[in-house]
């Protein structure tokens, strides 16, 4: 076993307080619904915030990041905008505002504040609900895979099956170590709910610092003793039509994950990444643990606080870690074990195949808890916004609208059992963490652009509007992968936004517009900019001292300024790691620029 004791019982050590906080949390969380899902909206935005963080801080994504730090160099940093991970920034400017603003506990339950609660509106809640639901799955499946992968290297099965009374076939091993240690996440985020999930994220979080501070160092003193070798280009992050970047005369095996993952031509990536991007990020949060950690907050200043937090909170330690990580994959790639039965090299095997050679006993247990505390977060997190779908908006609504507070919390823990044991089963299918995490941001999220931008600046939209656009949408995530093989899901992303939106305008126009009072309700509460010229006027009819949200300009400007602060905070940390004085400079002036710009255009304004 490649453990020591120290390191085993630093792990177990982190497993046993999960355990602790989700018994502490127990009864807190069942005392409401709205306790259990929302914890009670008492939580102050800092914690929410590091509870998100933590929660994107997924063991899967990182050894993602790793990966592609590795074979891209700081090119690398734009790809993350598959998500896009700039929509932290318009929900930072805004668009967390104006979702918490509704006061419900469920992205489904907010789609009866948008289009009342007819035939057109309960279809679009269903949709949601469904969507929700393929999505949640899709997250843990994918961190899932990632988990499973990551404790192989540590933990040989040579030493396991010893203990194991049946025969388990090389394929599925990761599977069986994603099963054990996923209870543990399982049983603090249904003993505690958001309460229990927010609290656990908080200490893992602080693992995580400890961990990446002491992984950025030791690359740094690998270093500073070791050339690097890397190909021209690989310390620039700006880029020509094609990606250039040969690694024929260094690392050969590069050339062809380069090939594979289909970001050669880069120019048309980038611009389809902002094309993408920019939609996906108008139309607000996906129903997953992000937004219900929006829906948490105790106010709209302060949900837009938390959204604002996290990009601080997440970046510069998150990415000092990967630099750390794929530089010493880089001083150091003859030691390391990429090798899989089967598959030959698997370049997402930096990550763990690193740790196992370079961090130091006692670390090395720190490192692992930190890490598993991640998966956990993300899954824990995931987990309880699945639950808040099928028991909030299926069971309650639909079910047993009566269901008293015990009975939820019964039909709370057999939906999450429920949606565990099939992330499990699809997590058999799935070929690997980019495979799956392709899926969906390129598909999943593809499907859900249009119907969720029109529902929040267009007036005339409905919910048979919503429902077509979504199913115009989900259709092409689900089929597109069979009927385009082999190509990147991004590049398929307009043509499923053209079947979506026609979707949408046949489903609007076939039916009545929403019921006025509705309308009124909503754009006065949530005070969308937009195309809302004719409720509007109604409302000022009604009301004349109602003033309009003019803030597009304002926004906007916010957010191209907020996504530069954004991706300074990236590359700061791997210019550090790096050593690189003039780019780090640089880096960290923007930084600063770019802060200062926002606390006067963006924090002064916010509301009280």
């Amino acid at each position: 076993m490649k453990l020591h004791l120290i390191d085993a019982l630093i792990v177990l050590a982190y497993l046993l307080t999960t355990v602790v906080i989700g018994f502490a949390l127990k009864k807190k969380a069942q005392e409401s619904k709205n306790s259990y899902m929302l914890g009670g909206n008492q939580l102050p935005w800092y914690m929410l915030g590091l509870s998100n963080a933590s929660g994107m801080f997924d063991i899967s994504g990182t050894v993602w990041l790793v990966t592609i730090l590795f074979v891209y160099g700081i090119k690398s940093i734009w790809l993350p905008w598959l998500w896009p991970v700039f929509n932290q920034i318009f929900l930072m400017v805004f668009l967390s505002m104006w979702l918490r603003r509704s006061n419900v506990s469920t992205g489904a339950e907010w789609i009866g504040t948008r289009f009342g609660y007819k035939e057109g509106a309960r279809k679009s809640h269903i949709i949601v609900v469904v969507f929700a639901l393929i999505m949640g799955l899709g997250y843990l499946t994918y961190g899932f895979i990632g988990l499973g992968k990551f404790v192989m290297i540590f933990v040989p099965w040579e030493f396991v099956s010893q203990f194991v009374p049946f025969d388990i076939p090389e394929a599925y091993i990761a599977h069986f170590y994603g099963i054990i240690f996923t209870c543990f996440a399982i049983f603090y985020a249904l003993m505690g709910g958001m309460m229990s999930i927010v609290w656990a994220d908080v200490v893992q979080y602080g693992i995580m610092a400890i961990s990446g501070i002491v992984i950025g160092i030791i690359a740094m003193t690998a270093l500073s003793n070791n050339p690097l070798d890397i190909p021209d280009g690989w310390l620039s992050p700006f880029f020509g039509w094609e990606l250039n970047m040969d690694w024929s005369a260094i690392i050969p095996e590069v050339n062809q994950k380069i090939k594979d993952d289909g970001f050669g031509l880069f120019t048309v990536l980038f611009m389809m990444m902002i094309f993408k991007g920019v939609l996906v990020s108008l139309a607000g949060p996906a129903p997953n643990y992000d937004m219900q950690k929006i829906l948490s907050a105790k106010s709209e200043r302060e949900a837009a606080l938390m959204s604002g937090s996290v990009s601080a909170i997440l970046m510069p330690i998150r990415y000092f870690m990967i630099a750390g990580f794929a530089v010493l994959g880089l001083l150091f790639y003859e030691q390391l074990n990429l090798m899989v039965p089967g598959r030959g090299i698997d370049f997402e095997q930096i990550l763990p195949s690193a740790i196992n050679q370079f961090v130091p006993i006692g670390f090395l247990g720190l490192l692992l808890a930190g890490l598993l505390a991640a998966f956990m977060s993300t899954f824990a997190g995931t987990l309880n916004a699945a639950q808040a779908y099928l028991v909030n908006d299926i069971y309650i609504k639909y079910v047993n609208p009566k269901a008293e507070n015990a009975k939820i919390q019964s039909m709370n823990i057999v939906a999450g059992l429920g949606m565990v044991v099939l992330s499990v089963i699809l997590g058999f299918f799935a070929k690997d963490v980019n495979d799956v995490l392709q899926w969906i941001v390129g598909g999943l999220y593809g499907s859900y652009v249009a119907a969720n931008i029109l529902k929040w600046y267009w007036w005339r939209f409905n919910g048979n509007g919503f429902f077509w656009g979504m199913v115009g949408g989900l259709i092409p995530a689900l089929t597109f992968r069979f009927i385009f093989d082999g190509v990147l899901d991004t590049y398929t992303f307009p043509l499923m936004l053209l079947i979506s939106v026609i979707a949408c305008l046949i489903g609007t126009y076939s039916s009545p517009p929403v019921d006025e009072e509705v309308l009124k309700k909503f754009y006065k509460s949530v005070r969308p900019w937009g195309f809302w010229g004719p409720v509007h006027e109604k409302v000022v009819a009604e009301d004349p001292s109602f003033v309009k949200n003019s803030n597009f300009k304002k926004d906007m400007f916010n957010v191209f300024i907020g996504i530069i602060w954004q991706t300074a905070l990236v590359v700061f940390p791997i210019y550090l790691v790096l050593m690189q004085g003039i780019p780090l400079a640089i880096s960290i002036a923007i930084a600063i620029v770019t802060t200062l710009i926002l606390k006067k255009t963006w924090y002064d304004r916010l509301p009280a």
